[in-house]
């Protein structure tokens, strides 16, 4: 029994920061080997937070009492962006309170509605892709995801409005996708974040509130609100248990929430399973087979099994309040945040054996990934509300390009992780060919070409 605080590299916070920033998983190795399982860390961002590479330590953390282990409060450095009405900055009653509004628009057959949306959206990407020249397929998912987005979450029509929207969107998620975007987002609303990119952020995310006001406004004086199969429009529906509706600024927040959190992630996830799966011809034949008999159980693997292998969020985050927390053999004193790595626990040898092959089968087996040791999308009662539509739109677009199109890698080698904000990316974007022009897109079904 330790009862004290994890142990941790001595070096200076910049030296530390440059490490979390540009060394990545390899500069987390390297301290985990050292170390052990719980590693204490400190940054220009964080004077002191904790690290935690083993799924039974995770389990403790995310089964610890809310009140204690506050996520909200972790995700704080978001608010500039999302809002500090977001479900992903709020603690306790109030995040409960938004989480019971949100949840039922993301389950059962109201999601599966959403399929000919993501659907005709895949169809329209596809048709844009050239034929025998080398592209980046992280654009098109992008442009695929937003999509989906204007049609599913927020409800807008095809036309003007639609396309002014998705430029400010792009406009203010431009900047904090870079690689300092973290570093962007810290500066935001402080008293010298008034100059350059940090001025310019400011300025794109108050003309995306513009328009989300006026949208919002429309909204509520629209009559067929109950006909709508939209998510902003069962958000306008919905009431807490005191009858009590969001108010504006609780629905731009979470608007914003969903945007960010189901545009840019799924994107990236897409690009990562495409390049997966063009670099690993056994798995690539295998879904083809599986597709070709009807069977849906292999996608399903293989969207998750990417997940694994290229998650797209490095890790989550809980600060500790009340009481110190004690975590496995050490103590974690009030104030420090605690953030378990999606990553690296994704990558542990004895858990998943060959870590680093792409391998579906291990979701097939008759013990897969449990929930502690397959964590792309957090757990506990801060589980992202979104998973189940992540994972069905990642499924529906792999199937649609499969069924279509004919695409080889423009690479020999899988393409590097590289972090641009708060996510893992696509160094180069997944450059790929498409050999022919794609199969029609009335031909649902039609066999897989892609080699």
């Amino acid at each position: 029994m330790h009862d004290s605080y994890p142990p941790g590299p001595r070096l200076p916070k910049l030296l530390q920061t440059l490490g979390f920033i540009f060394g990545g998983v390899r500069f987390f190795e390297a301290c985990r080997r050292r170390y052990g399982d719980v590693v204490a860390f400190r940054t220009i961002f964080d004077s002191g937070f904790v690290m935690v590479f083993e799924p039974e330590l995770l389990k403790q953390v995310f089964q610890g009492p809310r009140e204690q282990l506050r996520a909200g409060e972790a995700n704080v450095l978001l608010g500039p962006a999302l809002g500090y009405r977001s479900v992903l900055l709020l603690d306790g009653a109030e995040h409960l309170r938004q989480r019971k509004l949100m949840l039922p628009p993301f389950h059962g057959q109201r999601m599966r509605a959403y399929e000919e949306v993501m659907r005709a959206a895949a169809d329209r990407e596809i048709d844009s892709w050239p034929v025998g020249e080398p592209f980046a397929l992280m654009p098109s998912m992008q442009a695929l995801t937003l999509d989906v987005i204007m049609r599913a979450i927020f409800g807008v029509e095809e036309g003007a409005r639609m396309e002014e929207l998705k430029r400010r969107i792009r406009a203010m998620l431009e900047p904090i996708s870079r690689p300092i975007g973290v570093f962007l987002l810290s500066l935001s609303g402080r008293r010298f974040g008034n100059r350059g990119s940090v001025e310019r952020f400011e300025q794109r995310r108050r003309e995306l509130d513009e328009l989300i006001y006026d949208e919002i406004a429309r909204r509520r004086e629209a009559t067929d609100l109950e006909e709508r199969e939209d998510v902003f429009s069962l958000l306008l529906l919905a009431r807490d248990e005191d009858g009590q509706p969001m108010t504006d600024e609780e629905l731009r927040d979470e608007l914003v929430t969903l945007l960010v959190a189901g545009h840019e992630t799924t994107a990236t996830g897409l690009a990562w399973t495409f390049d997966l799966l063009l670099h690993d011809r056994r798995a690539l034949e295998e879904l083809e087979r599986s597709l070709a008999r009807g069977e849906s159980d292999y996608l399903d693997a293989a969207v998750k099994e990417s997940l694994r292998l290229r998650p797209v969020i490095p890790a989550v985050g809980r600060v500790v309040r009340g009481e110190p927390f004690r975590l496995g053999d050490y103590v974690i004193p009030v104030g420090v945040e605690i953030n378990p790595s999606i990553t690296l626990i994704h990558r542990r040898s004895d858990r998943y054996p060959d870590p680093h092959a792409f391998r579906p089968e291990r979701f097939l087996s008759e013990n897969p990934p449990d929930t502690y040791t397959w964590v792309p999308f957090g757990g506990g009662t801060r589980r992202c509300l979104g998973a189940a539509f992540a994972q069905f739109e990642m499924s529906v677009v792999v199937r649609r390009v499969l069924e279509r199109a004919s695409l080889v890698p423009a690479s020999p080698e899988r393409d590097e992780v590289e972090r641009r904000g708060i996510t893992l990316v696509p160094k180069e974007g997944v450059r790929v060919t498409q050999t022919r022009a794609p199969e029609p897109a009335a031909a649902e079904g039609a066999t897989a070409s892609v080699a």
